[in-house]
């Protein structure tokens, strides 16, 4: 079976499709049959046929060098560039659970490593008004770990400390933090990384910079943050 993980962030626009691009690509490019997936996704653009353009995918496939292709890695997409469930409200298509864990144990069944990125952070609410599912819940239905990417700047130590410490009151586990647009030597983000080790017990592994093409973080460790999906 594959090894999975999955990729959350302290909210939107803090990187999270970006880094997990280079996650990807570190994966492509130490030998690793690597897959996306993203339970929806908000925000795209639509085509002059009326179809919709999966932006976050296009971006990893770009990022990363990964031959998948977008039809398989994500099984909703809106226009709006809202939460799903409100995009789901205004256009219709609502998520549905065994529909997200179907498409998500097909990669699983053909690939080596499967990295799932979520939409905003770990309170985004996926469906509302045909059921209610949150983030939090795809998490666990699909029994992943997690890896918290974080904007260095100013106000990510609260961020940080509130999204780690929730996540543990619900009982998902988180492997580390990425901090994303750090700039090394700066007073107030190299304290921000310590603090934030300090405030929630959990590594920085990596620090990654605007710009950057390659993720600072050796294969292997990166290898050990994915757990083997049980049959």
């Amino acid at each position: 079976m594959a090894k999975t993980l999955f990729i959350t962030g302290t909210g939107t626009d803090v990187g999270k499709t970006y880094v997990t691009g280079l996650i990807l690509k570190k994966l492509k490019d130490s030998g690793k049959h690597a897959a996306y997936y993203k339970a929806a996704m908000s925000g795209n653009e639509r085509c002059p046929d009326g179809s919709l353009i999966s932006g976050d995918a296009q971006y990893v496939r770009e990022i990363s060098g990964i031959d998948q292709t977008p039809d398989t890695m994500c099984p909703y997409i809106y226009e709006a560039a809202v939460s799903p469930h409100l995009a789901s409200r205004l256009e219709g298509h609502p998520v549905q659970m065994e529909t997200v864990k179907k498409g998500f144990q097909a990669l699983c069944s053909r690939y080596d490593f499967v990295t799932m990125e979520g939409s905003g952070g770990i309170l985004c609410p996926i469906c509302f008004d045909e059921g209610e599912l949150w983030l939090e819940d795809v998490i666990r239905k699909l029994d992943l770990s997690c890896l918290l990417v974080a904007d260095a700047g100013l106000g990510t130590i609260n961020s940080v400390v509130l999204t780690a410490e929730y996540m543990r009151a619900k009982n998902i586990a988180v492997k580390g933090i990425i901090l994303n647009h750090f700039h090394p030597g700066h007073v107030m983000e190299e304290d921000n990384l310590r603090m934030c080790e300090h405030r929630t017990g959990l590594k920085v592994l990596a620090c990654v910079q605007d710009g950057d093409t390659e993720l600072a973080m050796d294969p292997e460790t990166l290898f050990s943050l994915y757990d083997t999906q049980a049959p």
